[in-house]
C-alpha cells in the first residue's frame, strides 16, 4: 500500500503534511530526482490549478523543489484538470500536475499527476516519488537550476479543444443554458466555449475569492443552479466541479440527471452514432438501475472500483472508450484522457441538438433504483472494514433484511476522511432504515 497517494494523488488540510509547504517542495524534489532516472530531451513538468487560495503557496513550493532538483517548469495558473490533462500531452512535457482538491471546501487542497500520455501515474513512478521522499533533498549545482515560464495562451488552446469535440455540423443556438462553475477553475472557459457553439448563457459561480469554491455550489450542491434554470426558463443547467473534471446537469424542469443518467444517454447516443467501442465501465457505487438499462439495449457493462483512475484502467484493459461515475466523472476516450465536465456536457448538448428531444426525454430511457448515501466520518479513511466483527454483523442483518432485492456497499473514501455507506433496493423505507443502522455501526465502531 502507498503511503501518501490515494485514489486521486495526495490530498489533506491546507497547513498541515501532506499539504503544508515543507513537504510539497520536497515533493517537487522528489519528482524531478525521479524524472532524472528518466532522462529526456525535455525535461519538463507543467503545473495548473484551481481558484483556492492555497494554490499560490502550493505552486511556488513545487516550482521550488522541482527547480532545485533541475527541471523546467511551465506554469498555466487556473485551468481545470481536464485541460492539464490535454496541455501535458499536446505540450510534449514529461509531467503535468494538477494543485487541486476537486470537490473539496477551500481549506483542504491536493496535488495529483498526469503522464506524458494524459494518464493517471502508474503505479510503479509514484511508489518511485513516495520512495525519493524518504531520501535528503540535495539541490543541484547552480548551472542545473530548472526555470519557470508561464503558459500565456493555455486558456484559449483548452478552449478550442473543448469545442473541436462538439459535431462541427451542429450547433447550440436557440438553447438556453446555466452555467455554474463552482467559482472553481473553469470560471473563465466554460461559459466562453458554450457561448461561442452559439447557446445563450447564464453564468453563475463565476467570481472566485479563493475561498468559496464549492461553497453551496456546483456539481455537489445543484440547488441553487436548479432554481435558476426555471427562474430563467432555460433549456437546461450545467454544473461543473471546483476543478472542472466532473458535471451534473439540470433538466428542464429543474430535477438533477446524475452521472448515471448522463453516462446512459451518452452510450445511448455513441450506439446510434456508431461509435461505441465495445461497452460501457460503472463502478460499484452506479446505480442499479443503470445496469437493467443497459442490459434492455444490449449494451455490454462492468463495474470497476470507484475512481475515475479504476475507471480508466478498466477502459483500457477492455479498450472500450466510454466510462464514468455517478458523480459526474465521465470519461469519453475518444476526446479526453481523463473525466472531463465540459466536454461531457457538451456531449449531451450535441444529441439534444442533434434530435431535438429535451434532456428530461432523454433521460427516460433509464429508471433508478432508490439509493441512500451516507458518509460517516473517520479519523483515518485507510481502515479495514472486514476485520470489525461489529460491521460484519451489521452488514450481514442488512443482507438479510433486503432478501435479494437489494444490495449494500461499505466503502472508505479515496478523497475524504469518510467511510460511505450506500444501500440500494426497490423499498425506500427498507433502504433508508438499513442504511442508518449500519452508518451507526460505523461510527460507533471506528
Amino acid at each position: 500500500m502507498k503511503k501518501y497517494f490515494g485514489t486521486d494523488g495526495i490530498r489533506g488540510r491546507v497547513g498541515q503534511p501532506p499539504i503544508s509547504a515543507d513537504w510539497i517542495l520536497k515533493l517537487g524534489w522528489a519528482v524531478g530526482k525521479v524524472l532524472a532516472t528518466h532522462p529526456s530531451k525535455r525535461n519538463q513538468v507543467l503545473i495548473g490549478k484551481d481558484t483556492r487560495v492555497s494554490g499560490y503557496l502550493l505552486e511556488s513550493a513545487l516550482e521550488a523543489g522541482l527547480s532545485s532538483a533541475g527541471v523546467d517548469t511551465l506554469l498555466l495558473g487556473p485551468m481545470p484538470t481536464p485541460g492539464i490533462a490535454y496541455l501535458t500531452r499536446t505540450l510534449r512535457v514529461n509531467i503535468g500536475i494538477v494543485i487541486s482538491a476537486s470537490h473539496n471546501p477551500y481549506y483542504d487542497n491536493g496535488v495529483k499527476f498526469f503522464s506524458s500520455e494524459g494518464m493517471k501515474l502508474a503505479d510503479d513512478l509514484e511508489c518511485a516519488i513516495e520512495a525519493a521522499m524518504e531520501e535528503t533533498l540535495v539541490t543541484v549545482d547552480s548551472r542545473k537550476l530548472g526555470k519557470a515560464v508561464r503558459v500565456r495562451d493555455a486558456e484559449g488552446r483548452y478552449v478550442e479543444f473543448c469545442k473541436s469535440t462538439f459535431p462541427t455540423f451542429l450547433d447550440l443556438r436557440g438553447i438556453k443554458v446555466v452555467i455554474d462553475c463552482a467559482h472553481g477553475a473553469t470560471y473563465r472557459i466554460a461559459p466562453g466555449v458554450f457561448r461561442e457553439l452559439g447557446a445563450s448563457v447564464f453564468e453563475m459561480g463565476v467570481t472566485p475569492d479563493g475561498f468559496n469554491i464549492n461553497d453551496q455550489c456546483g456539481s455537489t450542491y445543484p440547488i441553487p443552479l436548479a432554481n435558476k434554470v426555471l427562474e430563467e426558463k432555460a433549456h437546461v443547467g450545467i454544473a461543473l466541479d471546483g476543478d472542472g473534471d466532473r458535471v451534473i446537469m439540470i433538466d428542464e424542469t429543474g430535477a438533477v440527471v446524475d452521472g448515471d443518467e448522463l453516462l446512459f444517454i451518452i452510450a445511448k447516443w455513441y450506439v446510434e452514432t456508431k461509435r461505441l467501442t465495445g461497452g460501457v465501465v460503472g463502478t460499484s457505487m452506479s446505480n442499479y438501475g443503470l445496469e437493467l438499462a443497459f442490459k434492455s439495449q444490449g449494451i455490454p457493462f462492468c463495474r470497476a472500483a470507484v475512481g475515475d483512475r479504476h475507471v480508466l484502467e478498466m477502459l483500457k484493459k477492455n479498450a472500450w472508450n466510454l466510462g464514468g461515475e455517478s458523480s459526474g466523472h465521465i470519461i469519453c476516450l475518444d476526446a479526453n484522457t481523463t473525466g472531463d465536465g465540459i466536454v461531457s456536457a457538451l456531449r449531451v448538448l450535441a444529441v439534444m441538438a442533434f434530435t431535438g428531444r429535451t434532456l428530461k426525454e432523454l433521460r427516460m430511457g433509464m429508471t433508478k433504483l432508490p439509493q441512500i448515501l451516507i458518509n460517516v466520518p473517520v479519523a483515518n479513511s485507510r481502515i479495514n472494514l472486514a476485520d470489525n466483527p461489529k460491521i460484519e454483523f451489521a452488514l450481514k442483518v442488512a443482507e438479510d433484511r433486503l432478501s435479494g432485492h437489494g444490495r449494500v456497499l461499505l466503502r472508505p473514501s479515496g478523497t475524504e476522511s469518510v467511510v460511505r455507506v450506500m444501500v440500494e433496493g426497490q423499498n425506500s423505507d427498507i433502504i433508508q432504515s438499513v442504511a442508518e443502522e449500519l452508518a451507526e455501526a460505523v461510527s460507533s465502531s471506528v
